[in-house]
């Protein structure tokens, strides 16, 4: 077998660039400086605090932030994302890491993502890349298309009663004597039902603008939560049309009133009532709203099919809603690297 020689690496990396490498292009196309004081502000410990100013410099927090926009991008546990950087090329260029540089261990990525966790800042992660589009042209137009898609968590093996006590806000008795087991317990999921099947978890509720099919509003819920509550939350004011898409769940005397009253455009859809069926026309007129309202499924699906599926694998909501938010800045970094691509290819 031949040594390895000086270029050997940079060979490589120029094979895997010539294939079209997504993170290289990804790399590029964000401003991760602009991330950098929230951050920090969030994550750095006070001099009172450190132990010792002794043994290896902390890792930089672009770096673990990278770390966990990969872990969104492919929907990989601490565990897993360790070990695809020690293994993948492409994973460490994104990262700017050497083969001999060391690589953040699990327990450090698990406690980088608990301190933004406990701060509260996906919401800010989020709001400093949508200001990133705007700032690239990308500005919210065309109307927007609002919509709810469950994202699962692990099912718990819980007795009737017990989850009777979860549902109505309690602890069961016994678990409060079990602290380790309560701590593998998600107290946040519920259950709900979609065409006669049950799901567990939670759910992510987008509005995407027409033009460019980007998420510029999103909140979470536990699974539960009917989709139309949270409407009003996630209504767009920065949307330069006003027409608002969205599927029958969010028709009601009650919105429609909610929309005209903000001067917005329904284009949500009729849905037949018992003896009232709807009209030919009323199909019609579902069917060309259709064509608009299927762009967020493109949104849902791409999450579903190449990030990784819409999974929670955390405890509690705190933790889920920053993995639904993280799953939705993933998205739309990637959504960015395609609409760039689209406008640079010729016509």
């Amino acid at each position: 077998m031949a040594h390895p020689g000086f270029f050997d690496l940079d060979r490589r990396l120029e094979a895997i660039s010539a294939k079209g490498d997504a993170l290289e292009t990804i790399k590029a196309a964000v401003p991760w400086e602009d991330f950098r004081a929230d951050i920090e502000a969030a994550t750095a410990r006070k001099a009172e605090e450190r132990k010792s100013s002794a043994g290896r410099k902390p890792y930089d927090a672009i770096l673990k932030f990278k770390v966990v926009v990969l872990q969104g991008l492919y929907n990989l546990s601490d565990e897993q994302i360790e070990a695809m950087i020690r293994d993948r090329l492409s994973f460490m260029r994104f990262l700017d890491l050497g083969l001999a540089d060391a690589v953040p261990d699990a327990t450090t990525i698990w406690l980088f993502r608990e301190a933004l966790v406990e701060a509260g800042l996906i919401d800010k992660l989020f709001e400093r890349f949508g200001q990133h589009l705007q700032a690239r042209g990308y500005i919210a137009r065309g109307g927007q298309i609002v919509d709810a898609t469950i994202v699962a968590a692990p099912r718990q093996h819980n007795t009737k009663e017990e989850n009777e006590t979860i549902k109505n806000g309690g602890t069961p008795k016994d678990w409060e004597k079990k602290p380790a087991k309560l701590a593998q317990k998600d107290l946040d999921a519920r259950w709900t039902k979609k065409n006669d099947e049950s799901f567990y978890g939670y759910k992510n509720h987008v509005g995407v603008d027409k033009a460019h099919k980007l998420i510029r509003t999103w909140d979470a819920t536990d699974a539960a939560v009917h989709d139309s509550q949270k409407l009003d939350d996630i209504l767009d004011p920065s949307n330069t049309a006003k027409d608002v898409w969205a599927d029958s769940a969010y028709r009601s005397a009650a919105i429609e009133q909610r929309l005209k009253e903000q001067g917005l455009s329904s284009r949500i859809h009729r849905r037949g009532a018992r003896n009232h069926p709807l009209s030919a026309t009323q199909k019609a007129a579902n069917t060309t709203r259709s064509k608009v309202r299927a762009r967020v499924e493109h949104v849902f699906g791409h999450q579903e099919n190449s990030m990784g599926r819409k999974i929670v694998r955390t405890i509690g909501f705190a933790r889920a809603r920053f993995k639904i938010g993280m799953m939705n800045l993933g998205y739309n970094i990637r959504r960015l690297v395609q609409v760039e691509r689209a406008a640079a290819a010729p016509a």
